[in-house]
């Protein structure tokens, strides 16, 4: 992430007009009523533009070209998603504005000899031909395998697979965390390896894509062998430059190889959008009525191209993606969103020493709709581990060995007074074993959550794993320039490792354990995977220690 300004390049002349010759007030009032009809999110209507029924025969290249993915598993339900783009990097995808029936069938066998269910669900061109299917009345605790077709054309096999009834004593859960795919930076590896471990479910911690330009040789990943179109070679604004965009992204082997083999439950950070976004104020000084126009179409094509379920359906610039998920009493996951609902940066962003303003407590991190839910579910959880995928570093983190050290602003230690509620809301429900899963920062961490970070005989409250990129930040290092002086400015830092990966978390009856992967480069594709280190944490007794 940078902090550096920059003033998009806007390609909608539609767009480009209305900004110069209308003022504010009347910009508003006409891009409001847009976004009402351009980003409403019921079911297309009989009698809509998309009426007409393609005839399946008429497409005549793999549709299937964005692979299949599944997400957010309940104890009886699992959902399936996919796009139809015969032409990927085209506008419309390769197919004409008109529905296309889609075929889909769900087996308890990889050859679908034992169908558990089948149906049929229609790709509409309003949602640019994706499919989100959510199959009720399955068996609990149960693996399932998916599949569309549409005519002749058969997507590849998906896995996925239920959650464990609500009460049941579920001995073991393993998730892999994963976050900041820059596609621009090189090849996502560490995904192959991801699709061959063995996790239940993938947790995607927020930016899945990033709005810059990629030029024809795929920035870093330096392609010989083929030309990326030019239309990606800008940054994304509209709703056609993000759907271009998640195309580009899910056209990668690897992603989709991850997405067919493991249920992902997402969430997003800033890039979906725009870098370092907060709530309804943009990077830079375009107007905020624009911006929410910009973020509306940002976060319809998040939904459009992710396995999210119905509630998750946006409303103009507006998308409920905090969530509740449960496994059995093992683990509650509460996912959070710290970009829709935050307060502004303090002190102009960046890294800063601190002043009054971070400790405000009028600021927000969550919003206080997110920040009551989230304590709420807390207290009547049964859980044994509460866990909380969310964005952005929660623990304290010294940037500076000299005091008083700078942090950043557009973490937790810029909303302290934020972080202070959540965590005596923790304390005021009795969680014993809380865990927070991080991305952002292009690292692996290891954190103790203190009571006072700047006491570390103070009482440690849970544990933070932070997941480093998949690609963001290209190569890295094992020990990165900063490595001694955040060791030392943070005794709460277990681990710090600055190559690119995922980490894999099991939550047992007794512990859970933090398995740190890391592949030694990502500019050049192949590279091996290694476990970095692992940490274990004992249930009853925050605190991680080397396993």
């Amino acid at each position: 992430m940078t902090s550096e300004a920059r003033t998009p390049q806007h390609h909608d002349p539609e767009l480009r007009a209305a900004a110069r010759h209308i003022g504010r007030r009347r910009f508003l009032t006409v891009t409001g009523a847009a976004a009402a009809l351009a980003f409403a999110v019921n079911l297309p209507a009989a009698g809509a533009a998309s009426a007409a029924e393609l005839d399946a025969r008429r497409i005549t290249d793999d549709p299937f070209t964005l692979g299949v993915a599944s997400g957010d598993p309940l104890p009886g339900s699992v959902l399936l998603w996919t796009r139809l783009a015969p032409a990927p990097y085209q506008p419309d995808g390769g197919l004409p504005a008109e529905r296309v029936t889609v075929h889909w069938e769900l087996a308890h066998d990889e050859r679908f000899r034992r169908i558990a269910r089948r149906g049929a669900a229609t790709a509409h061109p309003e949602f640019h031909h994706t499919v989100h299917v959510e199959v009720g009345h399955l068996d609990a605790d149960r693996v399932f395998y998916y599949r569309f077709r549409v005519g002749d054309w058969i997507s590849e096999t998906g896995r996925t697979r239920t959650a464990p009834l609500p009460g049941s004593a579920a001995a073991s859960l393993t998730l892999a965390a994963v976050s900041c795919q820059a596609y621009h930076d090189g090849h996502f590896t560490a995904y192959r390896h991801l699709a061959a471990d063995d996790v239940d479910v993938v947790f995607h911690l927020g930016d899945y894509l990033y709005e810059y330009a990629v030029n024809s040789a795929g920035g870093a990943r330096n392609y010989t062998d083929r030309t990326l179109p030019a239309l990606f070679n800008r940054e994304t604004v509209t709703l056609e430059d993000y759907r271009l965009r998640y195309a580009l992204y899910k056209t990668d082997p690897d992603l989709r190889a991850a997405h067919a083999a493991h249920p992902f439950v997402v969430t997003w950070d800033d890039h979906e959008t725009e870098n370092n976004y907060a709530g309804d104020t943009p990077e830079n000084s375009v107007p905020p009525e624009e911006f929410l126009l910009r973020r509306a179409s940002a976060y319809r094509a998040y939904w459009e191209h992710q396995p999210l379920r119905t509630p998750q359906r946006p409303s103009g610039p507006d998308m409920q993606l905090y969530r509740r998920l449960h496994w059995g009493r093992l683990a509650q996951f509460d996912v959070l969103d710290t970009r829709q609902y935050r307060t502004n940066q303090a002190q102009g962003d960046g890294a800063k020493v601190p002043g009054p303003e971070v400790d405000d407590p009028a600021r927000t991190m969550t919003g206080e709709t997110q920040e009551r839910w989230l304590l709420d579910g807390w207290r009547t959880s049964r859980a044994l581990w509460n866990v909380v995928p969310q964005q952005v570093v929660f623990s304290q983190r010294k940037f500076d060995r000299t005091e008083p050290s700078r942090v950043s602003m557009d973490a937790w230690d810029g909303y302290r007074a934020s972080r202070r509620r959540v965590l005596d809301g923790a304390e005021a429900a009795g969680i014993e074993n809380l865990m927070v899963l991080t991305g952002d920062v292009h690292v692996g961490y290891a954190f103790d959550i203190k009571d006072d970070f700047d006491d570390p005989a103070s009482r440690t409250r849970g544990t933070e794993i932070v997941a480093t990129s998949i690609t963001s930040g290209k190569d890295g290092a094992d020990k990165p320039a900063n490595w001694d002086t955040y060791m030392t400015a943070n005794p709460h830092l277990k681990f710090y490792n600055g190559r690119r990966g995922y980490v894999n978390v099991t939550l047992g009856q007794q512990r859970a354990r933090a398995d740190f992967k890391t592949v030694p480069y990502v500019t050049t594709p192949g590279a091996p995977v290694t476990t970095a280190a692992s940490f274990v944490t004992e249930a009853g007794e925050p605190g991680l220690r080397p396993a």
